[in-house]
């Protein structure tokens, strides 16, 4: 089985919800009708945005809507997974619309699958990054007091078929971070690449290992 990967470069987020909705009820509905449908990758960016999750606290966005009109941003309440976090540009967003019972995958193994290829991905650039208990997502020295998250995952899954996915910080504007409660964590940090690296980092050549990355596990 494969997946194929589709770049829609930069992308207001409604415009990518509702592009997402439809080949996500596509697979469904083909996965019901037992016909043939791809299961596709999407790589893309988003203007500022916040996405609230179907779990998620209204208090953790600290701005109100005059504010967030104030610094461009606007607010999603979405049917993923998980608390709020931020899109913007900078970060390298990937929406995986698959059929997991073709690739052979349970929704935590799913996760642990995508929480993996930015693992790797790190590790191109040096940087050694893992998961944190009770925390999806991959983190940097995560066991510690210095807990910083570089990309946040959040899902969602219907007849094992899914949608949403991962946001990457590679050259992210961490102070959009600052308006809001990450995830719904207080006392923890953010970072990305670049923030790590102290240099800016090609979006291009990210994209082309998370590709790699992905394509590896997904073929396991």
């Amino acid at each position: 089985m494969k997946a194929v990967f589709v770049d829609w470069g930069r992308i207001p987020y409604a415009e990518a919800w509702e592009r997402q909705t439809e080949w996500f009820h596509a697979l469904v509905e083909a996965k019901a009708q037992q016909e043939a449908c791809d299961n596709r990758i999407i790589l893309c960016e988003h203007p500022h945005v916040y996405t609230l999750g179907r779990s998620g606290k209204e208090n953790n966005m600290l701005l109100n809507e005059a504010q967030l009109k104030a610094i461009d941003a606007t607010l999603y309440h979405i049917d993923r997974g998980g608390d709020i976090t931020y899109h913007g540009p900078g970060q390298l967003v990937c929406y995986p619309i698959l059929n997991l019972e073709e690739f052979h995958l349970g929704l935590k193994q799913y996760v642990h699958l995508l929480e993996e290829a930015v693992i790797r991905v790190c590790a191109v650039y040096g940087i050694q990054a893992g998961r944190l208990d009770k925390a999806t997502g991959v983190w940097l020295e995560g066991d510690t007091p210095r807990a910083r998250k570089i990309c946040a995952i959040g899902v969602r899954s219907s007849h094992f078929v899914t949608m949403h996915g991962l946001a990457f910080n590679v050259n992210t504007d961490l102070k959009y971070f600052s308006y809001i409660h990450p995830c719904g964590f207080i006392d923890k940090g953010v970072t990305s690449l670049r923030q790590e690296l102290k240099r800016e980092v090609s979006m291009d050549e990210v994209k082309q290992h998370l590709q790699t990355e992905l394509t590896k596990l997904l073929q396991r």
